[in-house]
């Protein structure tokens, strides 16, 4: 199928892709391609280990994601697509150095399923537990016996927190407890102008007319909560804002890690401006703009869109979040 997107064939994207990612960073990542998963190069530090991964074309979520300070292994399946329980399985046994084994998955049947039957398959003497992020409002409501909210760009601020406190040498149980109030106190919400064309498509996964914008819209091109007409940035963000802080994650005298992240082909003037108004919002409700960062950090292939991510800080929370990390995507 002809597909307007640099790739060979949309079947090899994720192999291929790996490949490109070995020769980037040959000091940095080892791309594992039978089974596929990455892990850190090098010597396998001590600790807790993170585990994390889900379908390709979100990059760069999660392989950019493995090393110091954040992540082990990062499984990538297809695009858009969960990893095997057998990949999973084989990157946990790689990275397990004997303290454990932190599963990050993001709230997706696929995921869900397929790392529970992983830890299952593995050896009765290894110990692992599993955080499971679920920060999309635009699915908070849709139905009472559904799978509930979607985990989407909060992932980044679990795998970054958790690492750290990895890294210092916390227990299993310590990360995975500290992980779980991350995503306690995390909630997302995200827009886009134009839905993403995976590889091996010839249309975006759902259509807009030229002044409309798409209110809560999900990582693998899904349809949001409605339509509206295209507003000024101030306003949309104000707005989108205006229901983070509504549901109740955090409140006016709390102090924010707060993520803009762009979907996939959001210009980083588009994001710097978004980072500028999403300060100014936080400011008019009270509420402290602790840690502010925004780049594409978990993509919906080529969406024209972004995401505001609030997590409500304590101070512990902020020195996990600021201590030393190095990896491809992110480092200080």
């Amino acid at each position: 199928m002809t597909t307007r997107h640099f790739v060979n064939e949309p079947e090899d994207v994720t192999r291929e892709a790996l490949e490109g990612l070995q020769l980037l960073y040959p000091d940095a990542l080892v791309c594992h391609t039978d089974p596929t998963f990455v892990v850190r190069a090098g010597e396998r530090p001590s600790k807790v280990a993170l585990v994390s991964g889900g379908g390709a074309g979100h990059e760069p979520l999660h392989a950019r994601f493995v090393g110091t300070g954040m992540l082990d292994a990062a499984v990538p399946g297809a695009v858009f697509s969960s990893p095997t329980a057998f990949q999973v399985r084989s990157a946990i046994e790689t990275v397990d150095t004997g303290h454990g084994t932190l599963l990050i998955v993001k709230n997706y049947t696929g995921d869900i399923l397929n790392f529970s039957i992983a830890a299952e398959l593995l050896d009765g003497d290894r110990a692992v537990e599993m955080v499971v992020v679920d920060d999309d409002l635009a699915t908070d409501d849709l139905a009472p016996d559904g799978p509930g909210r979607r985990g989407t760009a909060a992932v980044v601020a679990v795998e970054k927190i958790c690492g750290a406190a990895a890294e210092r040498g916390d227990t299993l149980r310590e990360v995975a407890d500290l992980g779980r109030r991350v995503v306690a106190s995390s909630s997302t919400l995200g827009v886009a102008l134009r839905a993403g064309t995976p590889p091996g498509h010839s249309r975006p996964s759902f259509e807009l007319g030229e002044n409309e914008i798409e209110f809560g819209v999900g990582i693998h091109g899904e349809r949001g909560r409605g339509t509206r007409p295209l507003t000024p940035v101030h306003e949309l963000i104000d707005d989108l804002v205006g229901q983070l802080v509504a549901a109740g994650r955090i409140a006016s005298g709390d102090d924010a890690i707060a993520i803009v992240n762009g979907l996939g082909a959001t210009h980083e003037l588009e994001l710097a401006i978004a980072a500028r108004e999403l300060a100014r919002a936080l400011d008019r409700r009270g509420i402290g703009h602790a840690r502010l960062i925004a780049g594409s950090f978990v993509t919906s292939f080529d969406m024209h869109g972004l995401s505001i991510t609030l997590v409500r800080a304590a101070d512990d929370l902020l020195e996990l979040w600021d201590a030393p990390v190095r990896t491809p995507a992110l480092t200080w």
